[in-house]
């Protein structure tokens, strides 16, 4: 594969950055611009979503024939590689120009598969930032986690043409704020054919929002919240996809959902690396600068390293992507690398700024205790090493392959 970006992805990249300079990173270091989820306050993010739309760098995810700022498909993945990472600098960077989770995946699915009247009604407002959306997949024990197609308890049955759902679902990214739903549920036994997705409005009677999960870290707009299903009706003409093809729709979207997540990351990796590049380059011990002492050497060229191999594995992710492949087992490697890329990262630059990387007068705290969720979401990295090993005794000595 070629590492040249496009001259177009370059002054894309450029443009991301001087917004972010301009625009977005002096918002950070006042707390009273924060939400109560610690993102940015909602009122801020409309005036920076005006001004990104403004700049053309509004919905990279999306082809501009189709209303967004991307370009046209066969490049579309390893460009947004470049111009996410490039966003995720600034912790309030993504959801700025719409590329944040969770739109962004069901941005991205919603365009590859939904019909024309569907993209009309639930695709086009999320690309013109008048909705907002959420994915609804996971359930608490004793229903589906990593494993929805055995362990999904939430039901979908038709009666005439409307299915009615029931159930149980958690951690449900964004769902506070969402105005559209994509919602996975059974609707049969089979055990690679038995569920099936639908879209619904927030409007729609049959299900509430039971509370907004509390967790460690700061959340994503909407937080993380738990809903219950007692008689939600969709009609038929809402379901997507065919019957029985939603592990089929979730694959679509978690395959780039994930990678774009990796994307972001080596943005927010990268820039806890230069808040502690900028600090041992100007604060002395024993009589010299940090950066100077052999053994902070060590650290920042250890961590400079991981990030540049989780670049490299995303990008060829991305690549095989644009390709035409499913890339499954480059896009596992590249959330499991990245995934502790972005741990090592922000904790080597904590200790590298000492007490004040353990205060909040910098993003790194912010950072850390947002880190941990990146082994979980999309697939705990455990379950990426499962198929690992699956493809491994498939393949054998060709699952190590250039090209």
């Amino acid at each position: 594969m070629d590492f040249a970006l496009s001259p177009e992805t370059q002054d894309t990249c450029k443009r991301i950055n001087a917004f972010l300079d301009r625009h977005v990173i002096p918002l950070e270091s006042d707390r009273a611009n924060y939400d109560e989820g610690e993102n940015i306050r909602l009122d801020l993010l409309a005036e920076l979503r005006k001004k990104a739309r403004a700049e053309n760098l509004w919905c990279l995810q999306i082809p501009k024939s189709e209303g967004g700022n991307g370009l046209p498909k066969g490049q579309t993945v390893t460009h947004m590689a470049a111009c996410y990472e490039a966003m995720g600098r600034s912790i309030f960077g993504p959801v700025c120009f719409n590329s944040a989770a969770p739109d962004d995946g069901n941005l991205y699915l919603l365009n590859k598969v939904a019909t024309p009247a569907q993209k009309e009604k639930w695709l086009n407002p999320i690309i013109r930032g008048e909705a907002r959306s959420a994915i609804v997949m996971t359930e608490p024990a004793p229903g589906s986690g990593s494993d929805p197609a055995g362990m999904m308890k939430t039901t979908a049955t038709k009666h005439g043409d409307t299915w009615v759902i029931k159930g149980h679902k958690w951690f449900i990214t964004g769902a506070g704020v969402a105005d559209h739903f994509i919602l996975l549920a059974r609707t049969s036994d089979d055990p690679r054919r038995g569920l099936t997705t639908f879209l619904f409005h927030k409007d729609q009677p049959g299900w509430k929002l039971i509370r907004r999960v509390p967790i460690m870290g700061p959340e994503e707009h909407g937080g993380h919240c738990e809903l219950s299903f007692d008689g939600l009706e969709i009609k038929d003409s809402e379901r997507l996809m065919e019957v029985g093809e939603g592990l089929k729709a979730v694959q679509i979207r978690l395959g780039v959902a994930r990678l774009t997540h990796c994307m972001r990351w080596l943005g927010m990796a990268k820039r806890a690396m230069e808040i502690a590049g900028d600090y041992v380059k100007e604060r002395e011990s024993f009589g010299i600068k940090l950066i100077d002492h052999e053994g902070v050497q060590w650290m920042l060229g250890e961590a400079a390293m991981q990030i540049e191999i989780g670049r490299l594995l995303t990008m060829h992710a991305a690549w095989r992507i644009d390709q035409g492949h499913r890339a499954q087992k480059e896009v596992a490697m590249a959330k499991i690398a990245v995934a502790d890329v972005l741990h090592k990262a922000i904790a080597t630059s904590i200790q590298l700024c000492g007490a004040r990387g353990y205060s909040k007068d910098t993003l790194l705290e912010w950072m850390y205790r947002y880190a941990p969720q990146a082994k979980l979401v999309d697939g705990a990295s455990e379950v990426h090493k499962m198929l690992l090993a699956k493809h491994f005794m498939k393949d054998g000595r060709d699952f190590w392959q250039w090209g």
